[in-house]
């Protein structure tokens, strides 16, 4: 079975010759994205390739940044689906995994979601020219489908989070309630809009390069207040 622990000598392993690399984690709402990512380059940090800083030499850059704003959702009436691949940029996601690839500038911003606010908030995320490995996550990373097709050949590797049904649906409403909406209302949204997504992502599972299993997944820790 995949450890923790060889995942990140993988992730380490693709960082060659100083080249900037970057590693996508996907899979769908619920199945523990941010918490492996976020896990995963807290365990990187403090052992970076020979010759790299400590700590500056990954970065963490989550694709949840790149939410349409609910004032753009309300104009093209997608706020009721909120999630879905079309109610985010991704041509500007795209973009950005492009300039972080060609690695030309001192430091790229990129976007977070604030959880709180549901809302993205801009230029939060500074990507230094020391990040020689840059971690990303998201539902849509394999799927393609209009803008999102140009996001699988901007990036070196894609891992599959595959946690089991039952486990992804309980967290996905736990975390619905933590920010705010009632049991029914987390379980209509989870059983719904969520779920729609979750089976649309379930379809690019064949795409990843490797597909972290279940187990694997339950033993990063508790992620009800994170986004994956």
């Amino acid at each position: 079975m995949t450890s923790l622990d060889e995942l990140a000598a993988r992730a380490r392993s693709l960082v060659r010759e100083g080249h900037r690399a970057l590693l996508g984690i996907t899979g769908g709402p619920g199945a523990g994205k941010t918490t492996l990512a976020e896990h995963l380059v807290e365990m990187l940090r403090p052992v970076p390739p020979e010759g790299l800083p400590a700590r500056e030499w990954v970065a963490y850059v989550p694709m949840d940044g790149f939410h349409l704003a609910d004032v753009e959702l309300d104009r093209l009436g997608r706020r009721d689906r909120k999630g879905a691949p079309d109610t985010f940029d991704a041509a500007g996601y795209a973009a950005l995994l492009r300039r972080l690839r060609e690695d030309e500038d001192d430091v790229v911003y990129a976007p977070a979601f604030e959880r709180d606010l549901e809302q993205p908030v801009a230029g939060s995320i500074p990507v230094t020219r020391a990040a020689r490995l840059v971690v990303t996550e998201g539902n849509y990373l394999l799927l393609d489908q209009g803008d999102w097709s140009r996001v699988r050949p901007r990036l070196h590797e894609v891992w599959y989070c595959d946690l089991g049904p039952d486990e992804r649906v309980r967290r996905l409403v736990s975390r619905h309630e933590y920010f705010g909406k009632d049991r029914d209302d987390a379980v209509a949204w989870v059983l719904g809009t969520d779920q729609r997504n979750a089976d649309l992502v379930a379809t690019t599972r064949s795409r990843a390069d490797l597909v972290i299993p279940d187990a694997v997944l339950r033993s990063v820790g508790s992620p009800e207040k994170t986004a994956g």
